[in-house]
C-alpha cells in the first residue's frame, strides 16, 4: 500500500490522449490522462467507463446529446454507448475502467494505446 499524489503524477504527463496507470483495484485500472482537442468516436462493447474531471473541463459527445463536465464532476459512459471526448483546452482526467479496456474501444487508429505505462 502506498498513497498516490495525483498532482505529482499529473506533472509527469506532458502529452495528450495517452492514459497512464496509477492504481489497480478489483480488476479495474485507475488511470490519469490529459486531453486537448477531439478524440475519435468509439464505444466499448463490454466495459463501462468513469471519467472524473480533476482540472479543466471537457464535453462528452454522444450521437444524441453533449454533456459538459467541470472539475469535481464525473460521468459514467455505459458499455455499448458511442462517445467522443472533446476538450477545447487542456483537461486532466481520472479514469476507472476494467483492465482489458482499450482506450479507443472498437476503433483502432493513431490514438490507440495498447501497452499503458505505470507511473
Amino acid at each position: 500500500m502506498e498513497k498516490i499524489n495525483i498532482s505529482n503524477k499529473l506533472a509527469l504527463i506532458s502529452d495528450y490522449w495517452n492514459p497512464r496507470i496509477v492504481g489497480e483495484l478489483n480488476n479495474q485500472h485507475v488511470k490519469l490522462v490529459k486531453f486537448k482537442g477531439e478524440f475519435v468516436w468509439h464505444k466499448h462493447d463490454n466495459e463501462d467507463e468513469l471519467f472524473y474531471v480533476i482540472e479543466g473541463c471537457f464535453k462528452m459527445e454522444f450521437r444524441d446529446k453533449t454533456i459538459e463536465l467541470n472539475p469535481n464532476e464525473f460521468l459514467i459512459v455505459p458499455k455499448g454507448v458511442e462517445h467522443r471526448p472533446v476538450a477545447e483546452n487542456e483537461v486532466s482526467i481520472m479514469l476507472f475502467e476494467p483492465i482489458e479496456t482499450l482506450n479507443t474501444g472498437n476503433t483502432r487508429n493513431e490514438f490507440t494505446k495498447e501497452n499503458l505505462k505505470n507511473i
